[in-house]
């Protein structure tokens, strides 16, 4: 749809006076800031990324100008200084921002010049990379739906950010969702710079996704603030009224370089880069404003004036603000977790019936649901009649919780936890639990937005964490080879920021499970497919069964040996530490249960104890999470060593699917058992 079928709700003579000075003030101090950026660098005091956005100047401003703070959500991108100061963020912040200071609004310094935001209005704190936020605003937009909330999410973003594979899932899951979502696109041409026309081949590329159902598309002049104004207030208002996505595509021009790292001379000709500045849209407005007397020269002269004063103001008070703490640095890194005071070790006496793996974490699900009514889970294959997901792990939630809270997701990973992320972000009451993949190896296409949670709340300055639990059926011994059974938790736990949690028995599980949903921010949630259904696994379970991240459980005490494990290859330790307990060797098994955070004193307490040191893992020798256990060992545990720390794990090649190769591959007891008998005679 065009814009000549938007209604003209804005024109030139119709706004009232007061509207059009506040616009124009916007607009000159917008730019005023915009020219003064570089100026920061120069003298090195800061602002050593700044994306101009002069020549986007209308729809910044009408998208500011229809976003309602603490309603609406919007997650801008890095060009949006004057979509920032339309939405309300002072140019004092703007400044604070651009300058890296410690009061900065939107991160204090954390995150890059150029990235506002005031996360306490729903002007979410977005990352670097481009177009990833649409998928934080579709799971926004669920929310809005499902709270019955009279509001719009808002995704900002340039053309180029459509090539992206996660912006298409982002359209693709708001349109089959019917999600009141605006993608606001400011199309200047270029990515930097590749022309447009090496990203598609639609000249306008919003006409790229036309065939999808439910999506509106909304083309305006972004260059021309009426225009957008007409633009923006349609497609608010279609997507409050049908609550269905809209794409606004706004043409716009750059006018200068992309930002201060690059240099349009090298690829723009001095006569595209004079047209570019002829289609100024604010000497545009500037200009209609005297030519239909709307104001005087003299009144349009007194704005700029009071532009002029109010950046002045804003300088010399961002200037004096404090620069950040370098001992705040290690503030913010996790979120608080919950305080598991019923079972503060992770441990209980009770008797009764073991429940083996897999139904305690489906029990535990379901008590989760009813303890928290803001709870919910989605993912691939959840939700088809009996069926709950790949393993049936969430078998019997959509029965008992219903479609809205539990429900199907598209086959795609980013979309999956990205969304999670966007919903969590409407409130914090709100726990999600997501299905990850259906197996660990197939998380990888999610890994953009894993590592976009895991610096949410470091980034954001404390003030934003998504409340998620990423679940992932882990590891072989099924006889899956590739994308079926591999192991993942040392890449994930190469990332700071997220917790990692790996049980090898049913009451851990389930435990583990409780606490990680509680929390606050994200956790991954490592599940051991082989034990599901695996007698070795069973336990007895209470019904409010908590266990604390960072608590290891001393499985088996020993003090001739200490083994560090956890996962499938537990059981594997037992077994071994068993045997050679027949032979009068005592071994002491450590079980972790978690990664990130993780339990250091009970490593340390085994070593002071029994002098050697087995790090046993399923995952590869070779960059698994076992290196970081034998370093650390190594490093801070020294003095208290006979011997060399020895690791047991995968060879360094994929898992098979025969179960000869698989066998070869993967650790076993007798493996352990040896690698044992070898530390223990050193």
């Amino acid at each position: 749809m065009d814009n000549q079928k938007v209604p003209k709700l804005y024109t030139i003579k119709n706004t009232p006076k007061e509207v059009l000075e506040k616009w124009f003030y916007l607009m000159v101090i917008g730019r005023a800031i915009d020219d003064k950026a570089p100026n920061y660098l120069k003298q090195a005091i800061g602002w050593s990324y700044h994306a101009p956005y002069a020549g986007h100047d209308g729809i910044q401003l009408a998208i500011g100008q229809h976003f309602e703070k603490n309603k609406d959500h919007i997650f801008m991108y890095y060009r949006d200084m004057l979509t920032a100061l339309s939405c309300g963020i002072t140019p004092e912040e703007v400044i604070l921002n651009g300058i890296s200071k410690a009061t900065d609004v939107s991160s204090g310094g954390r995150h890059m010049s150029n990235h506002f935001s005031k996360p306490e209005w729903n002007i979410h704190n977005f990352s670097s990379l481009t177009g990833n936020h649409t998928l934080h605003a579709v799971g926004a937009a669920r929310a809005l739906k499902y709270y019955n909330v009279d509001a719009v999410s808002i995704s900002v973003q340039g053309e180029s950010s459509l090539s992206e594979g996660f912006v298409y899932e982002a359209i693709n899951g708001a349109d089959n969702e019917e999600l009141p979502v605006i993608f606001t696109v400011q199309d200047n041409g270029y990515g930097i710079s590749v022309p447009k026309k090496d990203q598609t081949a639609n000249r306008k590329v919003a006409n790229n996704f036309s065939g999808f159902k439910n999506t509106r598309i909304i083309h305006c002049n972004g260059k021309d603030v009426f225009d957008s104004m007409n633009a923006m207030a349609e497609a608010k208002r279609y997507a409050l009224a049908e609550s269905k996505p809209v794409i606004l595509q706004a043409n716009c021009v750059r006018m200068r370089s992309h930002s201060n790292s690059d240099d349009h001379l090298l690829y723009r000709s001095e006569a595209e880069r004079n047209y570019v500045v002829e289609y100024d849209p604010l000497a545009k407005l500037r200009r209609l404003l005297i030519r239909y007397n709307r104001f005087t020269k003299e009144e349009v002269a007194a704005i700029e004036e009071k532009a002029k004063a109010g950046l002045k103001t804003a300088h010399k008070a961002a200037l004096k603000a404090p620069d950040p703490d370098p001992a705040t640095i290690n503030d913010f890194v996790l979120p608080e977790a919950y305080e598991a005071k019923k079972y503060p070790d992770g441990i209980h006496n009770q008797e009764g019936e073991k429940k083996k793996l897999i139904t305690a974490l489906n029990e535990t699900l379901k008590a989760e649901f009813r303890h928290n009514p803001d709870t919910f889970i989605w993912g691939q294959d959840m939700a088809n009649k009996d069926k709950g997901g790949i393993f049936n792990v969430s078998k019997g939630l959509q029965q008992e919780f219903g479609p809205k809270r539990v429900f199907n997701a598209p086959i795609a990973e980013d979309f999956i936890v990205g969304t999670a992320n966007g919903m969590s972000r409407h409130d914090s009451k709100i726990r999600i639990v997501v299905e990850g993949a259906e197996f660990a190896d197939y998380f990888w296409p999610a890994m953009e937005q894993y590592v976009e949670a895991s610096h949410d709340y470091w980034r954001s300055n404390g003030k934003f964490a998504p409340n998620v639990t990423i679940r992932l059926a882990s590891g072989g011994y099924i006889g899956g080879g590739l994308y079926h059974s591999q192991n993942i938790e040392g890449s994930l736990a190469s990332i700071p920021g997220v917790r990692i949690v790996y049980p090898s028995f049913a009451d851990d599980a389930a435990g583990l499970l409780r606490v990680a949903i509680r929390s606050k921010g994200p956790t991954i949630f490592m599940e051991p497919k082989a034990l599901y259904q695996d007698p070795k696994a069973a336990t007895v379970v209470p019904d409010d069964f908590e266990v604390p991240f960072g608590k290891a459980r001393v499985r088996r005490e020993g003090n001739a040996l200490s083994v560090i494990t956890y996962g499938n290859t537990t059981h594997m330790c037992l077994e071994a530490a068993e045997k050679l307990a027949q032979e009068g060797k005592s071994l002491e098994v450590i079980d972790l249960r978690s990664l990130v955070p993780l339990d250091k004193e009970a490593i340390f307490n085994s070593v002071k104890k029994t002098n050697r040191v087995l790090v046993v893992h399923e995952d590869k020798v070779h960059g698994g999470f076992g290196g970081e256990l034998a370093a650390m060992v190594a490093e801070e545990a020294f003095e208290w060593l006979d011997a060399p720390v020895k690791r047991v794990g995968s060879i360094f090649t994929p898992v098979g699917f025969n179960r000869i190769l698989e066998k070869a591959v993967l650790p076993d007891t007798d493996k352990i058992y040896e690698a044992a008998k070898q530390l223990l005679d050193y």
